[in-house]
């Protein structure tokens, strides 16, 4: 009998020690597989981080360069004066052109939270849309226009609120010209018009369109982050040189009188 429970409790050792072999056979194989799985993720990660940036750097590069152009950098209009048109005797304006405002905004350079206090103020002021100037101060572009031939005094309105809520960075107000028919209709098909870019649409403000018209000039302004001037850089302004003015030989006198 005692021979019988020593065998008993030896075949009970072997099991037991061959149920610890097995389980640390099985946590070495555990930590293996583990450590082979963390291997292949890292190597997936490292894998999929090279192929983002070669696309980054390759394919996408020039687009972001393009964007990041376009976040930094302000490159504004600024609109010649139109040449005077004068009757025969050369004192009697019959078109001319008078300094307004352009309004426009940089949606990249007003911040989040300030969006739609901006809009609110723009379509107040300018009587526009507030939708509209809230999707146009959304937008992820370098310029938007608000409003054109904005009178002084509403340009004025504008700056005082600028400085009032703080928000000196994103919107822009900008010369521009506006032309006026002093004569009204005298000899108007003669005259012709011009359209609200300032260019001759008919009779001579079309045909001397290239003389009346000047040249454009245009604001650079290199900006970081937040819409501040990078001082290394500053801006770079380029006058708008004015247009030619235009004396014709009608006399607005006997124009008038006819």
């Amino acid at each position: 009998m005692k021979e019988i429970q020593k065998m008993k409790k030896k075949a009970k050792k072997r099991e037991k020690k061959i149920k610890l072999n097995k389980i640390e056979k099985t946590g070495t194989l555990t930590r293996k597989k583990r450590m082979r799985n963390a291997i292949i993720a890292v190597f997936v990660i490292m894998s999929l981080m090279v192929v983002r940036i070669g696309w980054i750097q390759f394919v996408d590069g020039d687009r972001l360069k393009y964007m990041a152009y376009v976040q930094h950098t302000l490159d504004r209009k600024i609109n010649p004066k139109r040449g005077t048109i004068y009757d025969a005797t050369g004192k009697k304006v019959l078109a001319v052109s008078a300094t307004v405002r352009t309004i426009t905004v940089n949606p990249v350079n007003i911040k989040k939270e300030n969006k739609e206090k901006v809009a609110k103020a723009l379509s107040d002021i300018f009587n526009v849309d507030y939708e509209s100037t809230l999707k146009k101060v959304s937008r992820k572009s370098s310029i938007e226009t608000i409003a054109k031939k904005v009178e002084k005094e509403q340009a004025d309105e504008l700056m005082r609120w600028m400085e009032e809520n703080n928000i000196l960075t994103g919107i822009n107000i900008d010369e521009d010209t506006k032309r006026y028919y002093p004569y009204n209709n005298l000899a108007s098909q003669i005259i012709g018009f011009c359209g609200s870019d300032n260019q001759g649409l008919n009779g001579i403000e079309a045909l001397y369109d290239s003389e009346l018209k000047g040249e454009t000039g245009k604001i650079i302004k290199i900006t970081d982050a937040k819409g501040s001037t990078i001082l290394k850089e500053g801006e770079d302004y380029v006058s708008a040189i004015n247009g030619n003015d235009l004396i014709l030989t009608i006399d607005a006198t006997i124009q008038r009188d006819c």
